[in-house]
């Protein structure tokens, strides 16, 4: 996919050290740690288990929690309950391509266990991948190869790591969403639009990326208006809204018909095991074989937004709440870090702003700042959107989540770090060097020789200024706390 010029094997090689390390973790945790008697999802297990499924569930168990059972269970079994379809079919489709590769081991394996093999596997290389592509992008978008690196390597320590890892759909969305943002950059738009459409199989919020399309088309009309052929380029430009509008919103459309045609219309619902129909039962779960479900008799009848409503309550403001103190507290680090981005990145262009980045390139004088770097006029649109994301999920979602819904959604959360630690860390100039290559000079007395920069910061965390404590000790503490909690059903962000 890409030359590894000596940074991308620096950066493939500590997210796959990162993959396996968690793997471990989960593991170890998962068998040291009594599990949590939480009130989650917990279908009943159909198919026979023998000892190397035994085997397989107590090295990957941990990997199957909270949301991941979801996945799991629509990956082997289908849509069966109306509030399955919260979660959207592309990570399942993968997963069941991935078992299917496992097929040599059926005579051993029950499908389940295929399963959990298959998101050790293809999520340790999808958030591989992902590392990489943030990469690529940042070279492209920054100018910038210190912060590309540096947020590349942040990403392999993400705060959200246990949900790059555990069967959650973070790690194919983030791969899927950096690599089109970068095919986006080099100017590829059907790619790009490829790839946007792809994420929006995966994930809901996958919708937000028709941003992404909508100003590169704007930015390219404004570049070339000319008065003569107005009209005409307006027409234009409309059509190609119009196109990936209509391109990135196909899988979601895809899938409300699905559900549409299962509830809602006569004979289409699919015959449901017993032992699953009489959880459904004795937990309340709605099924296709019930009455039709109020949201059927809608002007737009959209099963997403009445399982946000019914099943989650998922609406403006609903989350303020006293008891949910504790989950904004742990949602605030991320909150905070984006914020902050946006203030800095908002006073120092404050006329980019107010043009919405439609400015002419060749009109030098109106570029405040044109430096590489996080600042640089190419990353406003970026912003823009990690904002859009930050404030939609501080007021409509169950606010815990937003940090892994920022963290695999947006590079913002990655290039500001890195920034902060260039612009804050006098240590990382004597940390640097060309990867692959001896750094310049010896160490100061005391510091040790490191792997990469950032993990020279952390073996010598002691002389570290306080924001790059407060960053690098976020990302590690929630890297390791979101490993031991979410692997024993432990509520987590």
């Amino acid at each position: 996919m890409w030359p590894l010029d000596p940074s991308r094997k620096e950066v493939l090689g500590f997210a796959v050290s990162c993959r396996v390390l968690t793997l471990v973790l989960q593991a170890l945790f998962n068998a040291i740690i009594p599990d949590h008697r939480a009130e989650a999802f917990s279908p009943p297990r159909l198919a026979p288990s023998g000892s190397a499924d035994q085997l397989v569930e107590g090295l990957l168990g941990g990997l199957s929690h909270w949301d991941a059972e979801h996945f799991l269970f629509i990956a082997e079994h289908g849509y069966l309950y109306e509030h399955s379809f919260a979660f959207f079919p592309g990570f399942p489709l993968v997963l069941l391509l991935g078992a299917e590769l496992l097929r040599p081991l059926w005579g051993l394996l029950n499908l389940r266990s295929c399963l959990l093999i298959s998101v050790a596997l293809l999520n340790s290389l999808f958030s591989a991948l992902a590392a990489l592509a943030l990469h690529d992008l940042g070279c492209l978008v920054l100018r910038c190869p210190r912060q590309a690196f540096y947020g590349a390597l942040l990403f392999c320590l993400s705060p959200a790591n246990v949900f790059l890892t555990a069967g959650y759909s973070e790690a194919l969305f983030a791969l899927l969403t950096f690599s089109a943002m970068g095919q986006l950059e080099r100017g590829q738009s059907w790619t790009s639009g490829l790839f946007f459409t792809l994420a929006t199989g995966v994930r809901s919020n996958g919708l937000v990326n028709i941003g992404f399309l909508i100003h590169s088309q704007c930015q390219g009309f404004f570049s070339s208006l000319m008065v003569q052929n107005a009209l005409r380029q307006l027409l234009k430009l409309m059509g190609s809204v119009f196109l990936s509008v209509f391109t990135l919103g196909f899988p979601f459309a895809l899938f409300q018909y699905y559900a549409y045609t299962q509830f809602c219309l006569p004979g289409s619902a699919h015959p449901i095991p017993q032992p699953l129909l009489q959880l459904a039962v004795d937990q309340g779960y709605r099924t296709a074989e019930g009455n039709k479900p109020p949201w059927c008799s809608w002007g737009l009848p959209l099963i997403y937004s009445y399982i946000q409503d019914v099943y989650w309550n998922v609406g403006f403001l609903r989350y303020y709440e006293l008891k949910q103190v504790p989950n904004f507290l742990l949602a605030a680090p991320m909150a905070i870090l984006v914020a902050w981005a946006t203030w800095t990145y908002v006073t120092t262009h404050p006329w980019l702003f107010l043009t919405l980045g439609m400015q002419r390139s060749k009109n030098k004088k109106t570029l405040e700042k044109p430096e590489p770097g996080f600042l640089s006029p190419r990353v406003f649109v970026y912003l823009v959107h990690a904002a859009a994301l930050l404030l939609f999920g501080s007021l409509c979602m169950h606010v815990q989540v937003l940090t892994r819904f920022l963290c695999s959604s947006t590079p913002i959360v990655y290039w500001f770090s890195a920034h902060l630690l260039l612009d804050q860390e006098p240590l990382l100039r004597s940390l640097e060097a060309v990867p692959g290559k001896p750094p310049a000079g010896d160490p100061p007395p005391g510091q040790k020789g490191p792997r990469n920069s950032i993990m020279g910061l952390l073996y010598n965390w002691k002389t570290c200024s306080l924001v790059t404590r407060c960053i690098l000790g976020y990302f590690v503490t929630y890297w390791l706390l979101g490993l031991l909690l979410h692997c024993n059903w432990l509520p987590w962000t």
